[in-house]
């Protein structure tokens, strides 16, 4: 979902990208949100959670609260909500101090929500409207699109990145196939599923973070934040089961999608002091991850692009020839990169708490506008089902960060 670094993320998918410099879990809000938050990508998951966020994607994945400030932000830890990469919660923060004005933060705060909704819609779009049936093909046109504008941005001067190693690269190649694949099944689920429903069932991408946080990383998490976890499954069972528009294809696909964003997050976790050793500058900031993934991801892109036998649909569709696709499908690249600019500028302006919170508050009207705009078929059951779970999301995220102020 855009750059998914996060990202793009994620995204992108993701933290995602996109991602982060909260926590896995604001990653992978990241991630969700277009799963390309950034690493953010854009992811999504969202749910993005910057870095799982980071992808988004990434969303991949991510933004200086402006430009010139870009390169004078702290590198602390990873964050996927989204795609979407939050370094060191505290030090990120406190490290670049954001302009005290009101303006600055309603103004960054509804970029980043219209960028974080609009990625979504618009893959939906692509992806359900056109019928257009090669989501890897899409995928790598928007990381396409995301490394030519980040290189002409670093050419320019305006943003700072790492140049790619062949040391960096060795280290960061098993993150980066985990950030494809998250991508691809975000794109395959999304073709089946309507907005609404994969905005809940991304909820259980922190569902399987947390259990691999607390296995992984020894990382215990307080009753409230279970409770939530719990009030997430409960959820997405119930909007599955009550599902008018149910397909088994896309919840397969889903479902190896919250695996994926979760890996990816907690993958990154554990790789990203290994990739900082070996850069020149010993960091590795939002801008060089999304160039890093997006770079990366487009050899392996187009193996499996053979690999699906997308080549002769490609070949053959009618859509290549109309300008107006290519028009939608290049807004989604830009809208990628967009999550990840917008989720840092953000975060800047504001703070952890807030960005943390608008980040799941932004999912009901994203579900809402996803059922109007595509003529979802629904009941009350249902709807009942996805708005429990899109409030049990910002329980879980108020949970997380009350946690993280007795931490």
């Amino acid at each position: 979902m855009g750059s998914r670094v996060v990202p793009l993320g994620i995204p992108l998918n993701s933290p995602d990208r996109l991602l982060g410099r909260l926590d896995s879990e604001d990653a992978n809000n990241l991630v969700l949100n277009g799963e390309r938050t950034v690493l953010i990508s854009r992811e999504q998951n969202g749910d993005l959670s910057p870095v799982t966020n980071l992808v988004t994607s990434g969303r991949r994945d991510v933004v200086s609260r402006s430009l010139s400030g870009a390169k004078s932000f702290c590198d602390d830890e990873m964050d996927l909500e989204d795609g979407k990469v939050e370094k060191d919660r505290v030090k990120t923060l406190r490290c670049y101090r954001p302009l005290k004005l009101h303006n600055q933060a309603l103004l960054s705060g509804l970029a980043y929500c219209i960028s974080s909704c609009s990625m979504i819609l618009v893959n939906k779009f692509v992806l359900s409207g056109y019928d257009f049936n090669a989501g890897i093909s899409l995928m790598l046109y928007q990381n396409l699109v995301s490394v030519l504008v980040v290189s002409i941005l670093s050419i320019f001067g305006v943003i700072s990145t790492e140049p790619l190693t062949w040391k960096l690269v060795k280290v960061w190649f098993p993150v980066n196939v985990i950030f494809v694949g998250m991508l691809i099944t975000s794109m395959f689920s999304l073709k089946y599923i309507n907005v609404a429903m994969v905005t809940v069932l991304k909820n259980v991408t922190n569902v399987i973070t947390a259990l691999g946080e607390t296995y992984i990383f020894m990382k215990h998490h307080d009753k409230k934040v279970w409770t939530a976890l719990f009030l997430m499954i409960i959820s997405a069972f119930s909007g599955g089961i009550t599902d008018l528009s149910f397909h088994a294809t896309g919840y397969i696909w889903q479902t190896l999608n919250c695996f994926l964003t979760a890996s990816y997050s907690l993958t990154l976790r554990r790789i990203m002091d290994t990739a900082k050793q070996v850069t020149k500058s010993g960091k590795l900031n939002e801008f060089s991850m999304v160039l890093l993934n997006n770079t990366l991801s487009l050899p392996l892109g187009l193996l499996l692009i053979f690999a699906f036998n997308e080549v002769d649909y490609l070949y053959k569709t009618p859509l290549l020839k109309m300008p107006m696709f290519w028009l939608v499908i290049t807004s989604s690249g830009f809208l990628g990169l967009a999550i990840s600019f917008t989720s840092l500028w953000f975060l800047h302006q504001t703070g952890a708490t807030t960005y943390s919170l608008v980040g799941s508050l932004n999912k009901i009207p994203l579900s809402i506008a996803g059922i109007l705009l595509f003529k979802v078929p629904t009941s009350l059951e249902n709807s009942s089902s996805i708005l429990f779970g899109l409030f049990a999301g910002v329980f879980f995220a108020k949970a997380k960060l009350r946690e993280r102020s007795q931490s």
